[in-house]
């Protein structure tokens, strides 16, 4: 079996923390966030399940660098959100690590290219 496949248990915890995650930037709302709407696109859990890799996508993506210093910042506010709600279903909560998901600026540069 190969090293890099994700376990049942790590998909399952990953898809728990992106739901409950999103959640929490949710309730904070756009004022939080500099009026960027911040979704949570993807979680990635370590195979011992302490570090989770967050991915947001940030709208519009000019206030993503602020959007990213913002959560930074509360990281530690957010991980303590996230470890009262999921606290229950597992032993550790992981440590968060925010990373920038720049699939939409991908996409939006290949429809620029598309109508030239």
């Amino acid at each position: 079996m190969e090293k890099n496949i994700e376990s049942t248990r790590q998909l399952k915890v990953a898809k728990e923390i992106q739901k409950v995650m999103a959640e929490i930037i949710r309730s904070k709302g756009m004022a939080a966030f500099g009026g960027a709407l911040v979704s949570v696109s993807g979680v990635k859990i370590s195979p011992d399940l302490s570090v989770a890799k967050i991915y947001v996508s940030i709208f519009p993506s000019d206030k993503a660098e602020a959007v990213m210093e913002v959560l930074q910042e509360n990281g530690r506010t957010l991980r303590g959100e996230l470890g009262n709600k999921v606290g229950k279903q597992l032993r550790i909560v992981p440590e968060i690590v925010f990373y920038l998901d720049s699939s939409l600026d991908y996409v939006e540069h290949i429809e620029e290219l598309l109508k030239k």
